[in-house]
């Protein structure tokens, strides 16, 4: 490294060009510095961060009690291997059964870790009772992960294609319709993967019904429920995991899943996976079956509780937080015609469009604001917890101004 930060950034950019495999397609940003809700380039142009490392940075940048538990882990134990107990993992299970209301925790490294062995829960489960109970129901326009077992239950055909064959008997249903639901299910359904609130596929609500006929029909064909919160959940919607939101009224019976999967904001910018299930589910996991090298490590389950810690204390803020901004968010939609409406809960929104949202991802950017586009036409933003009224008053007018000059091919 030089003193020319502007002069390193283009070394490194080249280098990524030269050494790395060419799998991203990243935008003309080098990142060299976060600090709360803001990111830094190398030139010190400062940018609003409101996608957070995906909802992974949902405490912001460089948070006074993330980075007092790093130093204070990093100097002690950072990994050991499951070979043996350390102490932060039974507490972090218990923390995370506790709040999810359920038994037993599996640590990994990610979101699509847990969804793989989730996937190899219910298969292992349907294999006890059948050699032809192996079928999974996933949803269209999902998003599992990156990996076979991930992408075999990811609705969006252009993550599918270029990999298949693929797991075989995954069907798909489009969300919140309880015919082809219910067509989907039979004997041969060794589960079901839905997430709460589509991410990738748009901001997208499950409604109650259907997540409870969901889980009916779960029990009826004895198959594993699984409520897939990597995105949505730990505070994301403004409750500690968005499936809870069925639960706060008298409305109907409870719905319980069998298994959570947890990743993204949950060791604060570290590197955790997590899946939360039943007793009856987890003991499909005997020993030697399933493992993980790095999971669940000292310096990660550290982190997550004390996220945990924090989020306890700024879960209200974040549902007033979430108020506004789609109180803001609407304002566009008022305006403008091919703003068509606010999507989402809490700090998990989007803004659908009428016409391609690419060009405003470029847009904001160069108004400095880090926002992205999913299904092709929804503005999603996934900002820190710790965003402020103010942000999102910098953010809505530079959106004001970006839409009064939206594109005329595409107005």
């Amino acid at each position: 490294m030089t003193d020319n930060p502007a002069a390193d950034a283009a070394s490194f950019v080249e280098q990524e060009k030269q050494y790395l495999f060419q799998n991203y397609g990243r935008y003309p940003l080098s990142i060299v510095k976060g600090e709360g809700c803001y990111v830094f380039d190398p030139e010190g142009k400062r940018y609003i961060d409101f996608i957070s490392g995906i909802g992974v940075n949902a405490l912001g940048h460089g948070h006074s009690r993330v980075l007092k538990a790093i130093c204070d882990q990093v100097g002690t134990l950072m990994h050991c291997s499951n070979l043996y107990y350390h102490p932060y993992q039974g507490p972090l299970a218990e923390r995370l059964t506790k709040l999810s209301g359920l038994d037993r925790a599996f640590f990994c490294n990610s979101g699509a870790e847990s969804v793989e062995a989730a996937l190899k829960i219910a298969k292992g489960h349907g294999r006890k009772h059948g050699a032809d109970k192996f079928e999974i129901i996933a949803l269209d326009n999902s998003f599992a992960g990156r990996s076979l077992g991930a992408v075999s239950v990811t609705g969006q055909l252009k993550y599918r294609e270029p990999f298949e064959p693929l797991i075989p008997g995954v069907k798909f249903v489009e969300p919140n319709d309880e015919a082809s639901l219910e067509a989907a299910f039979s004997n041969n359904t060794a589960g079901i993967i839905l997430e709460p609130i589509l991410g990738e596929g748009g901001i997208v609500e499950l409604d109650r019904a259907f997540a409870a006929r969901a889980v009916e029909l779960g029990k009826k064909h004895n198959a594993i429920v699984i409520f897939d919160e990597i995105q949505c959940g730990l505070g994301r919607t403004g409750e500690h995991l968005a499936f809870q939101r069925w639960n706060s009224d008298s409305s109907g019976d409870p719905i319980k899943p069998d298994i959570v999967l947890l990743a993204k904001p949950l060791g604060a910018g570290i590197p955790i996976g997590c899946v939360v299930a039943t007793d009856e589910a987890s003991q499909v996991l005997s020993p030697g079956m399933h493992g993980t090298t790095f999971g669940g490590n000292a310096l990660a389950c550290r982190l997550a509780l004390e996220f945990l810690d924090v989020l306890d204390e700024i879960l209200p803020a974040i549902r007033q937080t979430g108020e506004y901004f789609e109180q803001r968010l609407n304002r566009l939609v008022d305006k403008y015609d091919f703003a068509d409406r606010v999507l989402g809960r809490g700090l998990m929104r989007g803004l659908n469009l009428t016409i391609p949202g690419a060009w405003a991802v470029s847009e904001a950017l160069e108004r400095g604001f880090l926002i992205n586009c999913t299904a092709g036409t929804v503005l999603r933003f996934l900002p820190p917890y710790v965003i402020e009224g103010a942000h999102i008053d910098q953010l809505i007018e530079a959106l004001d101004a970006m839409f009064e000059q939206a594109p005329p091919a595409e107005n």
